[in-house]
Parts: structure tokens; sequence; C-alpha cells
């Protein structure tokens, strides 16, 4: 879900590769190529996570970012390595992934609409489908089972505290290591006094949202007894990434997730709580002096938060349906001050690619919590099961409060990529009534009752 101007043909017009990222980058393909198939995404995603993505190789005016090489390579060893007889993914193809196709197909062609099919746009829009619907299906293709599930989370934790450590570092140094590859500012952004930590990433809030969405996968890895000590350092990692962005957005998704996972009781009464917010927006929109979006102005849990902006980005949004509804707008940046800025992942689909891109969008994220919720019912009488469902569909939650702060423009788009390729798997084993994996230690060996975390 990158947005259309992460270009394919855009930015600097020379190759911007520093040696240590070069060397990665090597060693990772390398890695990619000649370990078993189960392990593939660890190099992978260390090197997609940790490298800044600005880094890119630059032929025929074309950007062959780092993470674009690397999805390539990922793709080639899946598809070379699959076994005879063996669907390519491993729970097969799904109503989501038939949805996500036209979404992205459909949103690179409005873009391209939009300005008149200049070579530009076109050039572009390759990139975007080469990042969208590279990384999703890579994701797809890796994520084949309940054991794969659990080693992904272990792959995150890592990379969570590699990104932990040395946004500490900037946070509290004022200096960003990873400004040493090129790529990212060596001196971090400063704002009210606080230093906002960004690391290999765009922005400081997209770094914080990396880090904040994977506090619920740290809570699934505590289930398991011989994990708990990884997911006591992984939730750390999390907080503290959150903190040293020192955004308001992460904030919210960390605080999203936690909140999730406390509606544990309450998970058979979730149509009750679903009814009861509607009514609650309903009730704000009466009794406030402007709409109910306007709630967002006030959220402010690090201090110097931009809401105001944000409210007025979903007016304006609404106001122009007009202009955007067909195949979206180039138009948006004359709605307002800074109305350019897309910090909001709901209003970026819908002015980027139109209203069935912003349907598209909405459909995956209800098909998903309905997959998550019928997989829960499914396995009532099983606690730690259920527990499982619940986390994921908390971890998805709070990717869903971060929509609404930032649009994912970098590689923290494929941490979400990866968690629906989590769901799809876990949700589907269990519709199938196929018993999950047996090397899975989510499922089997020792784990903690629900009620030594849920508050």
């Amino acid at each position: 879900m990158p947005p259309a101007n992460n270009a394919f043909g855009g930015g600097a017009a020379e190759t911007l590769l520093g040696p240590s990222v070069l060397i990665l980058m090597v060693v990772a393909i390398g890695l990619v190529f000649v370990i078993p198939r189960r392990f593939v995404l660890a190099p992978l995603m260390f090197a997609i996570f940790l490298a800044p993505v600005s880094q890119s190789i630059v032929l025929g005016g074309a950007h062959l970012f780092v993470s674009r090489i690397l999805i390539l390579a990922g793709l080639i060893r899946a598809i070379t390595s699959r076994q005879s007889g063996k669907s390519l993914i491993g729970v097969g193809f799904t109503r989501i992934d038939k949805i996500f196709i036209v979404w992205m197909i459909y949103r690179a062609s409005a873009f391209i609409l939009t300005y008149h099919g200049e070579t530009g746009a076109v050039v572009n829009q390759v990139g975007y489908l080469w990042d969208s619907l590279g990384g999703y299906f890579l994701m797809r293709f890796l994520i084949r089972d309940e054991a794969d599930v659990h080693r992904t989370i272990k792959i995150l934790l890592g990379v969570a505290v590699v990104l932990s450590l040395t946004m500490l570092y900037e946070k509290f140094r004022d200096f960003n290591v990873y400004g040493l590859l090129a790529g990212s500012p060596l001196i971090p952004e400063i704002r009210r006094g606080s230093i906002r930590a960004q690391g290999p990433f765009r922005h400081a809030i997209l770094a914080g949202c990396f880090g904040a969405t994977l506090l619920p996968l740290f809570f699934l890895l505590y289930r398991n007894k011989k994990d708990r000590l990884l997911a006591v350092v992984g939730m750390l990692a999390s907080a503290a990434i959150t903190f040293a962005s020192a955004s308001s957005t992460p904030a919210s998704a960390f605080v999203g997730g936690i909140l999730a996972t406390c509606l544990w009781p309450l998970r058979r009464s979730m149509r009750l709580v679903r009814w009861a917010l509607v009514i609650g927006i309903l009730l704000l929109d009466m009794n406030m002096h402007a709409p109910a979006w306007y709630v967002l102005e006030h959220i402010d849990l690090a201090g110097g938060s931009a809401g105001q902006h944000r409210a007025e980005l979903v007016g304006n949004f609404i106001t122009h349906f007009s202009d955007w509804w067909l195949i979206g707008t180039k138009d948006n940046a004359s709605w307002g001050f800074e109305m350019w800025d897309i910090s909001n992942q709901y209003v970026a689909e819908g002015e980027l690619g139109g209203l069935v891109s912003f349907v598209c969008m909405i459909a995956v994220i209800t098909l998903i919590f309905k997959k998550i919720g019928s997989a829960r019912k499914s396995a009532r009488g099983n606690p730690n099961k259920e527990w499982y469902f619940w986390l994921l569909g908390a971890a998805f939650f709070s990717h869903i409060m971060a929509f609404f702060g930032i649009s994912y423009f970098d590689q923290t788009v494929y941490s979400w990529y990866a968690l629906v390729a989590m769901i799809i798997v876990s949700t589907r084993v269990r519709s199938q009534g196929q018993a999950p994996a047996p090397q899975s230690s989510l499922e089997l060996g020792a784990t903690a009752p629900p009620h030594e975390i849920a508050c």
C-alpha cells in the first residue's frame, strides 16, 4: 500500500547506494538463495527494514530501490523452490488476495489516467505495483503455515530490537546512525524541544508506527514459556521505538493495541461494542460544535500533534467528494493549507485512487476482521486458540489506528503485509479444519492462560 509518489523513476538522478548497504543487500540476497525456505524472510526483513529506503540503483532513469531488488530476489526464490504438486500460496488464493489485486491495479490505473497517461506517471506506477503486489505476495508466498507465523514474529522482534537501540541513541545523542549510510538525515527533527528519532524510515511517525503495531504480536509470543524472555524484550523494544519517535500517531497505535487486547473479556459481546462505538460517534457529532472527525484535533499524546491538520484533511476529503470519487485527484493541494500532505491512509486511498480504491481498502479490512471473528468463534472451548486469534486482531487494529495519522509510504507497509499474510494463514487453517503445523510453539507446548496478559 505504498503511495503513488513512491516513484519508480523520480527523485535524484544518480545512484545512491552506500557501501554498507550494498554489502547488506548482497549478503541478504546470497542468503535468500542458500538457506532453507522457512528462513528466507529473516535476511529479507532485516535488510528491507534496516536499510534507508531511499538507497537505490538508477538504471535508465528507473530507481531500483534496495527493497525492490530484495523483493524480486525473494519472489524468484519462492517461485523456483515451489515443491511439485503444492500451491505457491500455502493456504490457497483467497478473496482478500483477489480484492487486493483489483485494489492495486485500479489505483495504479487511476493515477495514470489522472496524469493523462504521461510517461512519468506510467513509470511511477510500475514501481508502485512492484512495491505493492510484489511485497504483498512475497509475504503470502513465504508465510505458509502457523510455524511461519511464529518465525515471522521472532524475525520482526529481532528487527525491532536493533531499531530500538539505534533510535534511542538518536533520541538521546541527537545523531541518526543511519545517516552514515546515506539516505537518512544525520540530525533528527526536533519538535517543541523533543527529538523525533526516525532511524532508517522516511519519517519519525512511520518508524514509531512500525514499533507500536508490533506490541500485540509480542503479547502473542509471550504465550509460550520458552519465548517469554524474548517477548518481554520485544515489548520493551516496541515501547522504546514508540517513545523515541515522539509522535502522537505511534502513541495512538500503541495504546490502541493495548486497549484492543484489554477488550478480551468482552470478546463475546463485540456486536454491542461496535454499536456503542457508532452511537458514541453520533452523540459526539450532535454535541460538538464541529463534525465528529474534529475529535482528531484534540488527540495529542506526544505534544505538538498536527491534529487540526488531520481533522481538516478528513473534512476536505468529504467536502470534495465530487473531485476524487472516480479516479482520484491531483488538485488536493488547492483545497486548503498543506492539503498536499495526505497524512491519513484512508484519505490517501481516495485521493490517489478514487472511490474504488477506498472501498477496496475498507473491504479488505472488513474481511480480515470477519475472518478473525469467525476463527475465534470456531475455537470456542480452546481459550489459548481464541487468545491467539484475538491478539492477531489487536495487532491489526493497531494498524487501523495508525492509518488515521499517516499513510504508509516507506518500508513500514511490509510489516502490514506480513500481518495480513499471518492472519490469512492462521484463519484459513482453522476454517479448513486442518491441524496447525506441529512446529508452531504458539499453538503447542506450555502456554500462558489469557488472564496472565489480558487487562
